[in-house]
């Protein structure tokens, strides 16, 4: 991991919109390419989804924190967290394709387990997604008690059991 690598991040503003929705349709990336429709069908498509999802949160977890990430100046990614009195719940961390594999989501990730002190954290990944093998590196273990036909749930704790 590279130690000089600086990262801020700050809360999310209502002039950020644009950048979530590029965050957003990157993390669907795989799923559009696949899909016959042009740019404008694409992107209703991603402001629907992006839309629903974040009024699922704000409804669901109306204590959560909402930043984007930004590295070298640049805004990289966002993240989305709620942190609870027995655990963390990562509901969204997602970096921009060009900004990966640089060590962001491992040192933001590193810092919620330095932040945990005695409390788990769980993140829910897709079935499909690769960053599986970032969480199983950092020491989270699958959860076999919740399966999922398109989520795998992963939960660290301190000690580096599972649940």
């Amino acid at each position: 991991m590279n130690d000089e690598l600086q990262i801020t991040m700050r809360p999310v503003t209502p002039g950020d919109l644009e950048f979530l929705l590029e965050v957003y349709a990157s993390s669907r990336e795989a799923e559009l390419a696949m899909l016959p429709w042009d740019a404008a069908m694409k992107r209703t498509f991603v402001e629907h989804q992006y839309g629903a999802q974040t009024a699922h949160y704000l409804e669901a977890y109306p204590s959560a924190t909402h930043d984007i990430i930004s590295t070298g100046g640049a805004a990289c990614g966002r993240l989305y967290v709620v942190r609870g009195e027995n655990e963390i719940a990562i509901l969204d961390i997602n970096v921009l394709p060009e900004f990966r594999r640089r060590g962001i989501a491992t040192r933001i990730i590193e810092g919620l387990k330095a932040e945990a002190r005695g409390r788990s954290i769980r993140v829910y990944v897709e079935t499909f997604n690769p960053s599986q093998k970032l969480f199983a590196e950092l020491g989270f273990k699958p959860d076999a008690a919740e399966p999922d036909a398109m989520h795998i749930l992963f939960r660290w704790q301190e000690d580096g059991g599972g649940q």
